[in-house]
This record gives C-alpha cells, structure tokens and sequence, in this order.
C-alpha cells in the first residue's frame, strides 16, 4: 500500500502482516515535523451491511479501551481510529526500539537476575491492563518491544483488536470464519478453546521466562503426559522459589495459576526485594571477612609497638636545702 490514509497519514512502508490485516509505519502530514506514528489496518472478512455494522460498533467499542490502556507508560498511545472503504484503521505511537524477540534467542541462557527484571517490566504494565479487565491475548517476545530511550518493555499489539472481527463473524452467524486469538507456544488451553481469562496472559508471560532461562523455543518443551505440565527444569538452573513462581504461572488448569498480573506481580517483586536482601549480606559477609584481618593487624601492630618503647620512671625527688 502506498499513498495516504486518512487524508493525513502518509505511509512509509509495511511493518508486518498478518490474518487480519497490515501494519505500516506512516508519517502524521498534519503536524509539525511529520512525527512517525503505527498504522494498523483490520480487513473484515465479509462485506455485508450487517456485518460492516457490527464490526464497526465492536471496533469503536474496542478502539476507546485502547484509548484508556494509552494512558499507561509502557503500552503505546492510540492517537486515532476511522474507517476507510469498509475497512478499519488504528493510528498509534510509534516506539523506537527492538522487539523482545531479538534479545531471546535459541540457545542463549538469561540468569535468574535479568528473568527476575524481565518478569517485572512485563507485568507493571500488564497489571494495568488486567485492572481495566482487559485480556492482552496475544503476548510473545515479538510484541514487547524494549524502547531505546528508556530500556522500558512496551506491550504491543494486543489481541483484542482481532477478536473484535472474530465476534462480529460469530454474530453474522458464520462461526466457520471464527479465528482463535493467540500464538501456539505462548496460548494456553483455555485460550485455543476461544475461552480467554485473564491468567491466560499470565501463562504468556511465564512462558516467555522460561524460554529465556532455558534457551528453548516453547514447542521446545515436552509436556508430562500425565498431568499437561509443562517439563523445563532439567534444561536450565533456577531456585526453587522462582521455579515455584513460574510453575504457577504455566499451570495447565487455568484456575490453579495466579489470577491477574497484580497478584503475580507482588510474588515477583517480594522475590526481587529478598534477593536483594541476600546479596546484601553477602556483601556484608564479604566486607567483614576483608576488614576483620585489617582490624586484627592494626591491634597486634599497636601492641608490638607498646612493647618496644621504653616505660617512663620516676625520677626520686631531691630534698632541696632552705636558704
């Protein structure tokens, strides 16, 4: 696609695509400089009033929440929404910097330390969303970008979107064109099945930890054929609390795992606070064991010193003689 949309928007060039439609990075013609901004298109599937109409209630519907979710630091502001020759178009911030998925790579171990932050940068911002009752649907290292002006992670890309063409499809009455939302690898069950919770994105999130930790791409992973569990542990060395946090956030019974990015986030972040606790005293430790033997020279030095100088005696008095 080339040209203008909106009757501002001059694109640039194609950024992805994808089931639903395109993305392109555009230039906003109508302000100073022509800053960059995200241009996403969303194609319906069907040209039918009642369709069109449909979608377009479900988009503006869907476009206000983004709205709202734009006011948080770390998720990219949505600038405009319209509709153009039966087609939708999102106009969002565009976030300078690399998706996740470079800095995750096949056979590259991140050490429990950057997890731990990675966990963190992922889930302050997904507790907002979570706090709006909003479902992210679709989280994989290639929608979180790491911005360069701050080494923020940014959600990017949120599901929600899609489904809203998924909807107005089933609501049309031709569930056969009905798309589930979400990656294989990082989708738990429930969410495949088209019955997204909000501990779907949880899962997300810890599945992304564990590739990082392991260096293996989730289709990597077996399962326990016996209980659905996910088996990683024997490709990667982690403490027994982290692995408690990310086991829960993987669980295959959708009710067994932390119910919303807050409530996993305070786990992680007490996780963080005791780890600094432990390494504070180690560095304690560490200082005592350096100055200890410092202390004990500079006494014996001291006392040897003592030793060496003579004692001042007392000189017996003289009987001065009266004149």
């Amino acid at each position: 696609m080339s040209g203008t949309l909106g009757g501002r928007y001059r694109i640039i060039k194609p950024l992805g695509v994808g089931g639903f439609g395109h993305t392109f990075l555009a230039e906003d013609t109508h302000l100073p400089g022509h800053p960059p901004c995200v241009i996403k298109q969303l194609m319906p599937q069907s040209a039918d009033p009642f369709f069109l109409q449909t979608a377009k209630r479900l988009f503006d519907t869907e476009a206000q929440v983004l709205h709202k979710l734009g006011e948080h630091q770390q998720i990219p502001k949505l600038f405009a929404h319209f509709e153009e020759n039966q087609e939708f178009y999102l106009v969002e911030e565009f976030i300078d910097g690399n998706v996740l998925g470079e800095e995750i790579k096949n056979g590259q171990q991140w050490n429990e330390t950057q997890v731990i932050k990675l966990l963190l940068d992922i889930l302050i911002p997904l507790a907002f969303v979570h706090q709006h009752q909003v479902i992210h649907r679709d989280l994989k290292p290639a929608n979180l970008i790491r911005r360069k002006q701050d080494s923020k992670i940014v959600l990017i890309d949120f599901g929600a979107v899609k489904e809203i063409l998924s909807q107005a499809t089933s609501f049309h009455g031709q569930s056969s064109l009905t798309v589930a939302i979400g990656t294989p690898g990082y989708a738990p069950n429930e969410q495949s099945n088209g019955k997204p919770t909000l501990s779907s994105d949880i899962y997300a999130v810890g599945i992304i930890a564990i590739q990082a930790l392991t260096g293996l791409h989730p289709n990597q992973l077996p399962d326990d054929p016996s209980t659905g569990e996910i088996v990683w542990r024997n490709h990667t060395q982690v403490s027994p609390k982290l692995a408690e946090i990310l086991n829960k956030m993987v669980r295959y019974d959708f009710r067994q795992r932390y119910q919303s990015a807050e409530e996993a986030l305070q786990v992680v972040g007490k996780l963080k606070s005791r780890r600094k606790v432990i390494v504070s005293k180690k560095l304690i430790g560490v200082f005592i064991t350096l100055l200890l033997p410092i202390v004990i020279g500079v006494v014996i030095f001291s006392r040897s010193i003592d030793m060496q100088q003579p004692k001042n005696e007392t000189l017996p008095k003289k009987d001065i003689p009266a004149f």
